[in-house]
């Protein structure tokens, strides 16, 4: 856990039987008063109702086709490794909002609208990116060489070092993808973060591992958060 001022920050994995339990004992010891999440109101309403990942193919229009593809691809992804380990997509988020309400706790919606996400997800993606893309998914049938950066347990969170990694070759192979899905969305959540702070209350805050370093240092920076792209709240 990372601590800045009144906000306790986890960097969680969305199939961690480990980031459950972190969050579990966190809520015990912390007793936040204010619980932020790295989801949007309506993800966050899907995951509760058991409906998540059912992007429809009338979602084009408004996220572009690129953006589906990535959301049904990613979905599925996430639920084939969570079976894997046990673990449905996502448990973390749900324990941490399931708490929050048994504990009358406030909730904060600090990630980006996701349509907003894929859609510019669905602009930015350039034709290099999709080249990459398709060689990286067809590379592993050809050659059984594992990549070491994917070398580790599932079940647990990958120690920042091996994520900072991870996240450096996305940015120089994807640096679109980087930008879109990253970035922005660092400074997007960092903003919701910094005016939570400003409450004084106790934050405890939930976001995706490969956030977790990139939020804490736009927090930190000396002018505040100053980003070019504009953010839709």
């Amino acid at each position: 856990m990372e601590i800045y001022q009144n906000l306790y920050l986890i960097g969680s994995s969305h199939i961690s039987k480990q980031s459950i339990n972190e969050i579990k004992e966190a809520f015990s010891n912390l007793d936040p008063d204010i619980i932020a999440v790295e989801l949007d109101s309506v993800r966050a309403s899907a995951l509760l109702s058991k409906k998540q990942g059912s992007i429809r193919l009338s979602d084009i229009k408004h996220i572009g086709l690129k953006g589906y593809v990535f959301a049904v691809i990613g979905s599925w992804a996430s639920k084939k490794l969570g079976k894997i380990v046990g673990v449905s997509p996502g448990s973390e988020m749900k324990t941490a909002l399931t708490l929050a309400k048994k504990e009358k706790k406030q909730i904060a919606f600090i990630d980006q609208r996701i349509d907003i996400t894929l859609k510019r997800f669905s602009k930015s993606l350039s034709w290099k990116e999709k080249w990459h893309f398709v060689i990286d998914l067809i590379k592993p049938i050809f050659i059984r060489k594992k990549d070491p950066l994917l070398n580790f347990d599932l079940s647990k969170v990958p120690e920042q070092e091996l994520i900072k990694k991870m996240i450096d070759k996305v940015k120089c192979r994807y640096p679109n993808i980087y930008k879109v899905l990253i970035e922005e969305r660092n400074y997007f959540m960092a903003r919701k973060l910094k005016k939570l702070i400003a409450t004084k209350k106790k934050i405890l805050a939930i976001v995706g591992a490969g956030h977790l370093e990139g939020i804490l240092a736009i927090l930190k920076e000396n002018e505040g958060i100053t980003y070019s792209f504009t953010v839709t709240t």
